[in-house]
């Protein structure tokens, strides 16, 4: 089992930035890709972005290309995301998830584990 925990939620207005950070623990010692979907009140889960386990792999959703930014951390467990120039439709619940390739992770049916998700919301 690997228990995914994100952190880093909050607050912003538009145009802000917001740095989402997601540890995973447990059974982490084989290699792994990491995504991050949010859904917003009303709308499906979809996808924001997604890291190869040696992170040189990245693919981002096209309404937050050139904004958003994936990274992670082997050393620490950790997947992160950096959001700038924050937009109100950028709000929604972000969740980060686990997969064995960036394939699977994308197509969200080769997910292994989600984490519980925290509250992004961008102020006008």
């Amino acid at each position: 089992q690997v228990q995914l925990v994100e952190s880093g939620g909050g607050l912003v207005q538009a145009g802000g930035s917001l740095r989402l950070s997601c540890a995973a623990s447990g059974r982490t010692s084989s290699r792994y890709a990491m995504g991050w979907f949010r859904q917003a009140p009303g709308k499906e889960r979809e996808f924001v972005a997604a890291i190869s386990w040696g992170g040189s792999a990245t693919y981002y959703a096209d309404s937050v290309k050139g904004r958003f930014t994936i990274s992670r951390d082997n050393a620490k467990n950790t997947v992160y995301l950096q959001m700038d120039s924050l937009k109100p439709e950028d709000t929604a619940v972000y969740y980060c998830a686990t997969g064995q390739s960036t394939v699977a992770v994308m197509q969200r049916g080769g997910i292994d584990y989600w984490g519980q998700g925290t509250q992004v919301t961008v102020s006008s």
